[in-house]
């Protein structure tokens, strides 16, 4: 009897022992059961951000390849250093600040290293990396003397509340361009071509689409990334019969970016050219010690406010802000996507800042650093499988980015549109994130106004100092253009 007993209480210490997922190193240092996950969730998340974020892969090169004249510089190099930085900042954002926001060379910011600095100010392709870099300095210096982060913790909780919104109608706006669902027309854009969706490519997105919400709907796990994966299929499917061209002129209904068949080996060596391509000094005695400060100003903004709304709309997405609305850690994520911009202009494929395309791996369940560190390791190997990776087509990849900007829309309850102090800030922090095409133009639009309602409202002495210099700052950013032409002439 008594062994039977003792039988019976070691069963029941086993049944009450955690699984081994739950109480192994990866439970420990990720806090993985704290925040309500697990290592399956965590790798699923991973892998639905690196698939939404993969299309930098095609378009980070063919960006970056217009200031290349003149040097051995190639498309596929680009590529490569664009894969490996991004999976190592990647990587350190999942260790040291365990959150879920993986990083990558910023769209918009790559434009402008390539167009403003490479094409419009005539410097070399290492001497816009060398801005890059010191643009990642001094952003690092705000970062450790604690400045970025009294920015953020100066703003009004409901201001970020509609950078989230905003971010979620931007990235929605974003994937809709993208898989050619929405473009320019006879109005500054418009439904498909003349009013109307054409060609398989679109239907292969709103099966993607489609099948998420019945999904998502139904309580299935893993809907974001099943539907992706049935849209990619579907594209195999498509293309293998159709042999559908890229989109043209006279193809509209073609494939926006990514053509959906492999060509060669799924193998290949990465080349690691753009390295150290940089030139630190070059532009200030080109263009004179002023404009480039200004150009670093112009950068530095570009990129300082990016993150903050990122991490604001990634967290709240996944419920990991605290009391005041921030994440745990919110100086390690700052210094290491301050290292972005170092890194980047190191390696020669421009600035990386933080993706808010991770706001659909946490709504596949990414809770910890560990789905960084999936979405690091992804991009690493995607150095080697460059033909995989470019396989999912963006009508596939952008159905996620639609449909998290759903997600993050629901944050809207959280204004106070009655209050005409936070509603009027609020509406245009929304409104010009999709229309200016910009996530920094929203944000400092949202600031600005926000401080001239209070001034106007006799309220100036309970505006944050912080605000003040920022909105005097994104003053100057918006009218940058004007003053520098003052200064050029």
């Amino acid at each position: 009897m008594g062994q039977v007993n003792t039988q019976v209480a070691e069963k029941q210490q086993q049944s009450q022992k955690p699984s081994v997922e739950q109480s192994g190193f990866l439970n420990n240092f990720f806090q993985l059961s704290r925040r309500g996950s697990s290592v399956t969730q965590e790798v699923r998340g991973g892998v639905v951000t690196f698939i939404t974020m993969a299309y930098i892969l095609i378009l980070n090169p063919a960006i970056l390849s217009a200031n290349t004249e003149g040097t051995d510089i190639t498309i596929a190099a680009i590529a490569t250093g664009t894969a490996f930085v991004a999976g190592i900042l990647s990587v350190l954002m999942g260790i040291f600040a365990n959150f879920p926001m993986a990083m990558a060379a910023g769209m918009g910011l790559n434009a402008l290293v390539a167009f403003n600095l490479g094409l419009g100010l005539g410097l070399t392709y290492q001497e816009a990396m060398g801005l890059v870099f010191w643009e990642g300095v001094l952003i690092l210096f705000l970062v450790l003397t604690g400045f970025r982060e009294a920015v953020f913790r100066a703003v009004p909780r409901q201001l970020r509340s509609a950078i989230s919104v905003g971010i979620g109608l931007f990235i929605a706006f974003v994937g809709l361009v993208n898989a050619g669902i929405v473009r320019p027309g006879g109005t500054p854009v418009q439904l498909g071509v003349n009013g109307s969706l054409i060609g398989w490519p679109a239907l292969v997105f709103v099966i993607g689409l489609v099948s998420i919400v019945i999904l998502y709907s139904r309580k299935v796990k893993g809907a974001i990334l099943i539907g992706i994966t049935i849209a990619t299929i579907a594209a195999l499917v498509v293309q293998a019969i159709a042999k559908i061209p890229a989109v043209a002129e006279e193809t509209p209904g073609g494939w926006m970016s990514t053509i959906p068949q492999l060509q060669g080996s799924p193998v290949q060596l990465p080349s690691f050219g753009t390295l150290f391509q940089i030139d630190f000094f070059g532009a200030f005695s080109k263009l004179g010690i002023l404009p480039v400060l200004l150009v670093i100003f112009s950068l530095m903004l570009a990129d300082f406010f990016d993150t903050m709304g990122t991490m604001v709309a990634v967290g709240s997405e996944g419920k990991l802000l605290d009391e005041q609305g921030f994440p745990e850690r919110s100086r390690a994520i700052l210094v290491i996507d301050s290292l972005g911009a170092i890194f980047g202009g190191l390696g020669g494929v421009s600035s990386n800042t933080a993706y808010v395309e991770s706001s659909a791996g946490v709504g596949e369940g990414a809770r910890t650093g560990l789905a960084s560190v999936v979405t690091g390791s992804l991009f690493l190997v995607a150095m080697f499988f460059a033909p995989l990776a470019a396989l999912v087509p963006a009508e596939a990849a952008s159905t996620a980015l639609v449909f998290v900007g759903f997600l993050m829309m629901t944050q809207v309850t959280e204004i106070k549109w009655t209050d005409v102090e936070y509603a009027i800030p609020a509406f245009l922090t929304i409104a010009m994130m999709p229309f200016a095409y910009s996530i920094t133009a929203g944000i400092g639009a949202g600031f600005v106004f926000y401080t001239v309602i209070q001034v106007s409202r006799g309220k100036a002495k309970f505006i944050h100092p912080v605000m003040w210099a920022v909105s005097a700052m994104f003053v100057v950013y918006f009218a940058l253009g004007p003053i520098q032409a003052v200064i050029g002439g």
